[in-house]
């Protein structure tokens, strides 16, 4: 029974208390209530159960209420952050109900209310929070002409931790590959009929939460980012024309504003993206790439976490949003670059490992800032923000010696100057070791408040007044082992052994009996007591106001920490992408207006740090030479050749050094990875569709300017099916997209591309034979590669050697054949695919090609026969060399006929 959705004539039969908390559960419904009862979070009814399967509690039943047994489960409230994680990351929502109200005046229930809403998209706490990875809240909002389709949809994401808000609009067949980019926790959408005015985000995205389609309205929802940003238009962050993504802002704000509960201070800025800034990545390159994830899900090893060597964690979660952001405006690289090519020269005091060492003495400004907007700052981030405020004017005077005319090193400077009253109210306020939380005192520091000072000297000098108390009670009673103590349940007492309670003076009054001895009370002791309880009580009060207080005064100062902390990142980032220029031997790129690659001895940065030795090799591709058809043997190192081509170029437009010996690229808009074989099971597609998926992509928008990675299309279907797409694809990048493209394939018909389209080139990767082994030698040499030695790596793999041997025999037996057939095949194929890409009859030439080697005359088929019927293993040497004759004379017969 779903009592807690009861309605309001069903609640009344409840307890009073059930009454209050069916009241909050009702405005919080498909959320988890954490109920406050004193040391423990209380969940009831089926929140308990639900509680109880996903966190392991036990369940159990205490009472009933209307008729309804009560079920409950609860969670201790010293460890509720513990619990709070593992529902965030399982999707879950946790609504936070507080006692608000005085047990000691309540008639009935203590006061409660819900104080803020834990949602998998808000997170703020430092315990719910990866260090080095960001949650964003992300809302999506349709825009939809006259017949209900929607024609652009607007993206409004919130990182509630650091206030960065941004917004984008684009097309809805680009909102999946957004997504991927953005990686949200949690996506709003409008909670809407399932019609064609509903637009859903692809499955698999963030977890999914429903809001009235009311918030999405656009005029509400510039008009709510106005009021946020304080400001009256929104020309000046370049969202004027914005219009769906307004809506979605509007949703996104009020959404956050209420898990909350109070105002986002911290929001204060906001971006703007389009799709032309940055390098365009689909999710299909993010994962072959393996930027931040491998391909089996895990954070190592990845070009992230080679790269980061960051000092602090906003460092690290700067290096992953500028992987995912590459910039297409080579400038923003190069002053990158630049930067870290003057931390490089800097010498002596100013050395990089000195800023590096001076680095990691910062703490998380970023997200103590957000913290302390939202009021919820503990007393540890307030000293640290205060040590990181004074270690800030060493850290400028090391970067001020290290920039040398760098330009964002400058700017980074200058952008550290500490606020002069932030920092200074901080360190008369703040203890030098304060307590973890306010609650347990020793908070405030000495001097900055007398009232504290002086409600702290009552309580600190207790213990020289019970020194004093027990030395001239002993005296006067006589009694030698008597003790004056203190706990906090029975509060001062004097302790006097059964064997000496007869010596008791008359104004003891007894306060306890134990076993083996007597606790009194005087009236002495009883003042004493009142006032000094009462100190402590006052003290912790007073501190808790004086925090409070500390924590609206430092509001002003938002926008200068948030400052400070970008720029802290940034110079982490630089400095660590020097250090790793500097270990790994990189270089810095150029870039030109000229389209194209070069890259002299590249190396794949990840791989590389794998092994032992890596082979160096070239890359060039310019407008004479767009295409490189690869090939060579399985494991040779061609998808690690064209992967690490990829990386680089995208190395460079981060900004970060990279691994060659010389490296130039012209611009890039795009890069595309059509990489590996795997299905999608649960989208219905088999391994060749998802490859044929890809490559439509790819076919469809890539452009002169982008960078295209294809390896091995074609291989899921039968071979000529195949080998007439891989070609027909080929020969489309070449004549129509004109990007640059690395194509590797173990088709070697298509070696032939180059003798139809001078600006296509082959490559291939080295390889020797030993014995029936293979040695490969991972050099990238020009022409094409003279076998694929597929045998050779089935038996590296541990293929049984009979079957190795059968298949190395049906080889010879298929080369034979293949040499027999009129070389014009060849010729076939490549004009049957020529009319396929040219539109000629497709149907006609599909045939034409699939009937493939059946196109035979009689006399070449009863060639044919003969060899079929030839068992080579029964043969004698007389025997064959008789044979090989005969069918020389035949060949030479069907030539004349020719």
């Amino acid at each position: 029974m779903a009592t807690h959705t009861a309605p309001a004539g069903d609640i009344a039969q409840h307890t009073p208390m059930m009454q209050q908390y069916l009241r909050i559960k009702g405005e919080h419904p498909g959320t988890l209530v954490f109920y406050r009862m004193g040391d423990f979070y209380e969940l009831f009814f089926e929140d308990a159960e639900k509680a109880a399967r996903l966190l392991d509690l036990t369940l159990t039943q205490r009472g009933a209420s209307a008729g309804t047994p009560i079920k409950m489960a609860g969670v201790p409230h010293h460890a509720v952050e513990q619990y709070l994680a593992k529902l965030v990351k399982l999707g879950e929502s946790v609504a936070i109900c507080e006692q608000i109200g005085d047990p000691a005046t309540s008639k009935g229930p203590v006061e409660r209310k819900v104080v803020r809403v834990v949602t998998p998209g808000t997170l703020t706490d430092a315990a719910l929070l990866s260090d080095k990875s960001d949650v964003y809240l992300l809302a999506l909002c349709a825009a939809h002409n006259r017949r209900g389709v929607a024609t652009h949809v607007g993206l409004a994401w919130l990182n509630l931790a650091s206030g960065a808000l941004r917004l984008a609009e684009v097309a809805p067949d680009q909102v999946a590959a957004a997504l991927e980019r953005i990686h949200p926790a949690e996506i709003l959408i409008a909670d809407a009929p399932a019609d064609a005015s509903n637009w859903t985000p692809p499955a698999n995205s963030g977890a999914l939460t429903r809001v009235p389609v009311w918030h999405f309205d656009i005029a509400s929802g510039a008009q709510r980012l106005c009021d946020q940003l304080e400001v009256a238009s929104l020309d000046g962050f370049g969202a004027h024309s914005l219009t769906a993504a307004c809506g979605a802002a509007g949703a996104l704000l009020q959404y956050a504003a209420s898990t909350q509960g109070q105002q986002l201070r911290h929001v204060r800025s906001l971006k703007v993206e389009t799709e032309s800034e940055y390098i365009g990545l689909d999710p299909a390159t993010r994962r072959n790439l393996e930027l931040t994830e491998t391909l089996r899900g895990t954070e190592s090893p990845t070009l992230c976490s080679l790269l980061d060597t960051c000092c602090t964690t906003m460092g690290s979660r700067l290096l992953r949003h500028w992987l995912h952001h590459p910039p297409r405006d080579a400038a923003v690289a190069q002053a990158r670059q630049q930067s870290i090519g003057a931390l490089l020269d800097a010498t002596g005091d100013a050395s990089l490992d000195a800023l590096r060492g001076a680095l990691r003495q910062i703490s998380d400004v970023e997200r103590i800032t957000g913290r302390l907007a939202l009021l919820s700052a503990r007393p540890r981030d307030l000293s640290s923000l205060r040590d990181t405020f004074a270690a800030l004017p060493a850290l400028r005077a090391r970067v001020a010696e290290s920039a040398q005319g760098a330009q964002t090193l400058s700017r980074i400077e200058a952008a550290l100057e500490p606020p002069a009253g932030c920092a200074d109210l901080l360190a008369r306020a703040v203890a030098e070791e304060p307590a973890a939380m306010v609650r347990d005192g020793g908070v405030i520091a000495r001097g900055y408040d007398a009232d504290l000072d002086e409600l702290r000297d009552i309580s600190e000098n207790c213990g020289q007044f019970l020194l004093d108390l027990e030395t001239r009670e002993r005296t006067r009673t006589g009694i030698n082992n008597l003790r004056v103590e203190y706990n906090k349940v029975h509060g001062f007492y004097i302790e006097v052994t059964r064997g000496q309670t007869d010596k008791v003076p008359d104004d003891y009054r007894r306060r306890q009996t134990l076993k083996n001895a007597e606790r009194y009370i005087t009236p002495e002791l009883k003042t004493f007591e009142d006032k000094a309880l009462s100190a402590q009580e006052r003290a912790l009060a007073r501190e808790r106001a004086l925090y409070d207080a500390l924590l609206q005064s430092l509001l002003p100062f938002i926008a200068d920490c948030q400052r400070i902390a970008m720029a802290l990142a940034e110079l982490d980032l630089l400095a660590a992408f020097a250090e790793r220029a500097r270990a790994l031997d990189w270089v810095s790129p150029s870039f030109s207006d000229t389209p194209g690659v070069e890259i002299e001895q590249g190396r794949h940065p990840v791989v590389e740090a794998q092994v032992e030795q890596f082979i160096a090799n070239n890359c060039t591709l310019g407008s004479e030479r767009k295409l490189l058809l690869i090939t060579g043997p399985n494991m040779g190192g061609k998808s690690t050749f064209m992967r690490q081509t990829a990386l680089i170029a995208l190395m460079a437009y981060v900004g970060s050094y990279v691994p060659a010996k010389h490296a130039r690229f012209g611009p890039i808009d795009r890069i595309f990875t059509r990489i590996g074989a795997a299905d999608d099971l649960a989208g219905g597609r088999s391994t060749f569709m998802v490859e044929m998926t890809e490559a439509a992509s790819i076919l469809n928008d890539a452009t002169a300017q982008s960078l295209v990675l294809m390896d091995e299309i074609g291989r899921g279907t039968s071979t000529f099916d195949g080998l007439a797409l891989a070609w027909a694809i080929a020969r489309h990048l070449l004549s129509h997209n004109q990007c640059h493209t690395l194509f590797a394939t173990h088709y070697f018909e298509l070696t032939q591309l180059p003798l139809e389209f001078a600006q296509a080139a082959n490559v291939h990767l080295s390889a020797v034979e030993h014995g029936h082994g293979i040695v490969f030698l991972h050099a990238v040499d020009e022409g094409p590669a003279s076998q694929s030695y597929g045998l050779q790596v089935a038996q590296l793999a541990g293929v049984p050697s009979p079957v190795i041997r059968a298949a190395r025999k049906h080889l010879t037996l298929l080369e034979q054949q293949s040499a027999a057939q009129p070389s014009s095949q060849l010729d076939l194929f490549a004009a049957a695919a020529h009319a396929i890409v040219e539109d000629a009859d497709d149907d006609d030439a599909a045939a034409e090609l699939a009937a493939g080697s059946a196109h035979h005359d009689p006399a070449t088929l009863a060639v044919l026969d003969k060899l079929r019927a030839i068992d080579p293993n029964d043969l004698r040497p007389r025997d064959a060399l008789d044979l090989l004759y005969e069918l020389h004379e035949l060949a030479a017969s069907l030539d004349s006929e020719r």
